[in-house]
């Protein structure tokens, strides 16, 4: 069994975790249940999945600092209590609640499925998962990022990452909030030192690919220079390329995808096919429902497949 933290009102990992029986069933989950929720692990020492699910299920139990609790049972020595639940297969994990089972699954799960089993047994116990609180301190950064107090914002993010510094939200929040103060190194920086569980995350991503315009902003050309440039030589695709980076620079972003589309159109493979890259940037840092997004897939996917 893994090493475990303390949880953060004193209790003891062990307690947050036992092993069972079919002697101490009864009173480690049915007893145990009637007032926190307990999750049963079902497992065997020669079951390849259960090594893996067992250590990504102790730390998210261990994560949630009390509001659930993990007991792991070895289907080898206690045969007639699975078979009495009718477990035919392991991994099986069952959560118990007042003493019944309110939850459950079978086979290996990636860790965020995982997170979000706990959080859903938490839930039904009438709890609130530790990082419930953390997600409205995000939520209330990104308005005040959107409002323009990226100072503030980046306090809040930076705070949100102290009590879970794997928070992708608060993790990509503070970097678009140093973009916002271009702060453009530190941004990097940071969206460098991502921990490598969330450093695919879709906050990080966004992220990423605003950081990455915010770089071309810095030096995109004169916008009246190149939409007469374009005007002149309809046919100079490295000017309608340098146009669609000055447009999103100003903040028209869908005036940048239309020429993107139109270059596309033109010569989808110029320069290495720039025009379908830039637009999936373009696309990245935005969020998925937005209507440029929504519309200029539409429209790429219809040349595409035209």
């Amino acid at each position: 069994m893994m090493d475990l933290m303390s949880g953060a009102e004193g209790a003891p990992a062990d307690d947050l975790i036992k092993e069972s029986s079919e002697a101490t069933f009864m009173a480690d989950v049915v007893e145990q249940s009637q007032s926190v929720p307990v999750i049963v692990d079902f497992w065997a020492p020669w079951c390849g999945p259960c090594k893996t699910l067992g250590p990504m299920l102790e730390k998210a139990v261990t994560a949630a600092k009390g509001a659930v609790k993990m007991v792991k049972v070895n289907v080898d020595e206690a045969q007639m209590l699975a078979g009495q639940l009718q477990i035919q297969s392991i991994p099986t994990v069952y959560a118990f609640w007042q003493g019944q089972p309110v939850d459950g699954f079978q086979g290996a799960l990636p860790g965020s499925e995982i997170d979000a089993f706990v959080d859903r047994v938490i839930a039904a116990a009438g709890g609130e998962a530790p990082g419930a609180g953390l997600d409205d301190a995000v939520e209330a950064a990104e308005a005040m990022l959107t409002e323009g107090a990226a100072v503030d914002a980046a306090q809040t993010f930076a705070a949100v990452l102290e009590e879970d510094p794997a928070h992708a939200g608060a993790y990509g929040g503070l970097v678009r909030a140093h973009i916002a103060m271009d702060d453009l190194d530190q941004a990097e920086a940071i969206l460098n030192g991502a921990p490598a569980e969330i450093s695919h995350a879709a906050p990080l991503e966004a992220a990423h690919a605003q950081l990455e315009l915010a770089r071309q902003a810095a030096g995109a050309g004169p916008l009246a220079d190149l939409m007469a440039a374009v005007e002149a030589a309809p046919e100079d695709h490295q000017a309608r390329f340098d146009l669609a980076l000055a447009l999103h620079a100003n903040g028209k972003v869908d005036e940048a995808v239309d020429q993107l589309l139109e270059l596309f159109k033109r010569d989808r493979e110029w320069n290495e096919g720039a025009a379908k890259a830039q637009l999936f940037t373009i696309f990245d840092a935005l969020k998925p429902n937005d209507p440029v997004v929504l519309n200029g897939r539409r429209k790429l996917s219809s040349m595409i497949f035209a």
